[in-house]
């Protein structure tokens, strides 16, 4: 093996694990994106249905509704984490 391929290896390599990286990175935060947004489907559903019933638990409900939105920023960091 010359000098020549042994360089282009290398780049192909480092090349590989930034790719690697950012997939990691995206997936960090597509799969919490995910799992925030099924959360939040039973969490706003019931929200709106207690709210409904009874309208002074709207700020109570509301802030249920926003805490699975905490996983994905969660998510972010992972990834900010990942790439740097």
């Amino acid at each position: 093996m010359d000098l020549a391929t042994a360089i282009v290896t290398v780049e192909m390599v480092e090349a590989s694990q930034m790719g690697m990286k950012a997939l990691g990175a995206g997936l960090a935060v597509g799969l919490t994106g995910i799992g925030a947004g099924v959360a939040e489907m039973g969490i706003g559903a019931a929200a709106v249905g207690a709210t409904a019933e009874n309208k002074d638990i709207f700020g109570l409900a509301l802030l249920l509704t926003v805490i699975p939105e905490t996983i994905v920023i969660f998510g972010l960091v992972v990834s900010l984490l990942i790439l740097f």
